[in-house]
C-alpha cells in the first residue's frame, strides 16, 4: 500500500515571533531590509512556483535541463542507497529528476514553508512508495540540528535553484559549513548556482512582463500585516529589482510611492517617498569564485556542469 504522508515530520518552523523580533529589527535598520526566508509562507510559495514557470526566468529550465543531463554520472560518483537531504525542498520538482537514477533508500526534505512542505513531501511518498519520505520544517539558515538517520548511508545534500545567491558572502561559507557537517567526510552537495551573463537577461528574470515577482515581493508585506498587528499597505509599495555589477548581485526592493508612516503593534516606521525595504539579493558567480567560497567551506568542486550557453551550473561538492 502506499503510504499517504511522510514518514517522520520534524517541526521546528519559525513562529510569528521570529517574524517580529526580525521584521522589527530589520525596519530600524539604515536601509531597511527584511531577510528574503520571510518570503514564503502559503502564498509566498505558490507565488514563487508560478515564478519558475515563466519564459524570463531562466533559472529553473536551465537547471532541470543540466540536471537530467548529469543525473547518470551523479549517479556514478554517488552510488545507491543514500540518503537525500533537499534543502529548501519547495515543491521537490527538481529532486524527482534524481530519484530513480539514484535510488536512494531515504530523502529528507527541509523547508521554511510548512504547509508547502508537507503537501509535496506527501505527493512524494504517494509517487515513490519505495522511498523513505521524511521532512523537517526549520530555518536553515540559521541551524541544521535535524534528526540525523543515522542507520542510512552515504549522504548527497541537494540545494538546487541557486538559492544560495540569496546569502552574503560570508553567510554562505557559514551555511555551506554546516551542510559539509550534515553529510560528513566524503560526503556530497549537489547545488545549483547561478553564473554571471548578459545584464539584461539577469534584470528580466526579476522583472517579468506579467508582475509575478512583483506580487511575489509584495506578498511579503501582506503577510506582515496578516501575521502581525500591523496596518502595512501593499499597493502603497512598488517592486524595484536590478542587477549591482559591484556587488555581483541582483537586488530586491519594495519602495515607497509617497511619504508615510507605518505602525507595528506599538512601533511606527516613517518612510519617504522613494524609500526601500531591501527584500532580497541573488549574488551571481563565476566557476572559480564559487570554488574558492565552497573550499573556505570544506568543500571540494568533484564535478561542475553547465548548459551549452554557460549561464547556470550545477556543482558536485565533496566534504573534505
Amino acid at each position: 500500500m502506499k503510504p499517504t504522508q511522510a514518514v517522520c515530520f520534524y517541526d521546528a518552523s519559525p513562529d510569528a515571533s521570529d517574524l517580529r523580533r526580525e521584521v522589527l529589527a530589520g525596519l530600524s535598520a539604515k536601509p531597511k531590509a527584511i531577510p528574503p526566508k520571510f518570503f514564503y509562507d502559503q502564498r509566498g510559495s505558490e507565488l514563487f512556483d508560478a515564478i519558475c514557470q515563466l519564459p524570463e526566468y531562466y533559472q529553473t529550465r536551465t537547471e532541470m535541463g543540466i540536471l537530467r543531463r548529469c543525473v547518470n554520472e551523479l549517479a556514478e560518483h554517488i552510488g545507491p542507497e543514500c540518503l537525500v537531504v533537499e534543502l529548501g525542498s519547495g515543491a521537490s520538482k527538481k529532486v524527482r529528476l534524481l530519484l530513480s537514477e539514484l535510488r536512494p533508500s531515504g530523502y529528507l526534505g527541509i523547508d521554511i514553508s510548512k504547509e508547502f512542505l508537507l503537501a509535496s513531501t506527501h505527493r512524494l511518498a504517494n509517487d515513490y512508495p519505495w522511498l523513505e519520505v521524511h521532512a523537517a520544517c526549520i530555518d536553515f539558515s540559521h541551524h541544521l540540528d535535524v534528526p540525523r538517520c543515522e542507520a542510512f548511508g552515504p549522504r548527497l545534500a541537494f540545494f538546487p535553484g541557486s538559492s544560495i545567491g540569496n546569502f552574503e558572502p560570508g553567510e554562505a561559507v557559514r551555511l555551506l559549513s554546516r551542510v559539509a557537517e550534515l553529510v560528513g567526510p566524503q560526503g556530497h552537495l549537489l547545488i545549483g548556482v547561478d553564473l554571471k551573463k548578459d545584464i539584461r537577461l539577469l534584470n528580466a528574470a526579476y522583472n517579468d512582463a506579467k508582475g509575478i515577482t512583483a506580487a511575489f515581493n509584495r506578498n511579503l508585506l501582506q503577510r506582515i500585516q496578516s501575521e502581525l498587528d500591523s496596518d502595512f499597505d501593499a499597493a502603497s509599495f512598488e517592486h524595484y529589482a536590478f542587477f549591482n555589477p559591484i556587488e555581483g548581485r541582483i537586488e530586491m526592493h519594495l519602495v515607497s510611492s509617497r511619504a508615510q508612516s507605518i505602525r507595528i503593534e506599538d512601533r511606527l516606521f516613517e518612510f519617504h517617498a522613494g524609500e526601500t525595504i531591501h527584500t532580497e539579493n541573488s549574488y551571481k558567480y563565476t566557476i572559480a569564485e564559487f570554488g574558492r567560497l565552497a573550499q573556505q567551506a570544506g568543500f571540494a568542486q568533484d564535478v561542475v556542469w553547465t548548459d551549452p550557453a554557460r549561464m547556470f551550473s550545477v556543482q558536485l561538492l565533496r566534504a573534505l
